[in-house]
């Protein structure tokens, strides 16, 4: 495997990125952090990593790290969050492949710490993530908040790396409840603007499919108090996602 840039999107981000830039300050060849204008430290943290820290409009998740990712100058990228780091495992495991990795991309699992626990059940863990691959050989898709890297040639090898990503989400609950309005806002407007309808109750059946997926076969108790805060929560974002979209319509007419 040839040289790693690090590429990381960013704003209004001071409480995080310097966990995940001294996380990577050995796999990095280079460090690209492109930033929507913060109006907190985020620029000076950055510039003290000896990032190279670019400022960029953002037009939504997906186009952001599609731009961000062409700013790299070497042939593979790690991309990573701004409350992302990654273990001591995975930082083995990588430089491992930096001297003998032979394919197109690799795989990596993500723990997720909320409110100061990591969540091993609820839907949130393995939550395998391709994130690292060769520059130019795919793009970000999906739909805005939920954004994925997909490989353009289907043939392509990809391995999975032991180590995880440590996701630091939320340090309150509340936070989880400013981020379901804010990615529900985006959702919301996304389904709208690619033409889709919701079905009759659509709200009331995802918010209930959610739960149960969530607490029971994604077995969210055994995660305690905070499966049950996650899985009701999760349910309330489905739900609330879809009353949104009705509005947006009727707004339409």
């Amino acid at each position: 495997m040839k040289k790693l840039s690090v590429v990381i999107i960013t704003f209004n981000e001071e409480n995080n990125i310097e966990r995940c830039l001294k996380s990577v300050a050995t796999v990095a060849d280079e460090i690209i952090v492109v930033d929507s204008f913060s109006t907190d430290k985020t620029k000076e943290i950055c510039k003290a990593y000896n990032t190279q820290f670019v400022s960029h409009k953002f037009d939504g998740h997906i186009e952001q790290k599609n731009w961000a990712k062409q700013q790299a100058s070497h042939p593979f990228i790690l991309s990573l969050d701004a409350d992302e780091a990654l273990d001591q495992t995975l930082t083995k495991s990588i430089l491992e492949l930096k001297s003998n990795g032979t394919l197109n991309g690799y795989k990596m699992n993500r723990l997720t710490n909320y409110c100061g626990k990591w969540i091993k059940h609820t839907g949130w863990y393995p939550d395998t993530k391709l994130r690292i691959w060769s520059k130019d050989n795919g793009e970000w898709t999906g739909e805005n908040p939920h954004d994925e890297f997909k490989l353009f040639d289907s043939n392509s090898t990809i391995g999975h790396l032991k180590g995880d990503i440590l996701h630091y989400s939320y340090h309150h609950p509340e936070d989880h409840d400013k981020q379901i309005e804010y990615f529900t806002n985006i959702a919301s407007k996304a389904f709208v603007a690619n033409g889709k309808k919701p079905f009759f109750l659509q709200a009331q059946i995802s918010a209930i499919i959610k739960f149960i997926k969530c607490y029971f076969i994604k077995l969210g108790f055994l995660d305690g108090k905070e499966g049950w805060t996650i899985s009701t929560k999760s349910s309330y974002a489905a739900y609330l996602k879809y009353k949104k979209i009705e509005a947006l319509l009727r707004n339409d007419k």
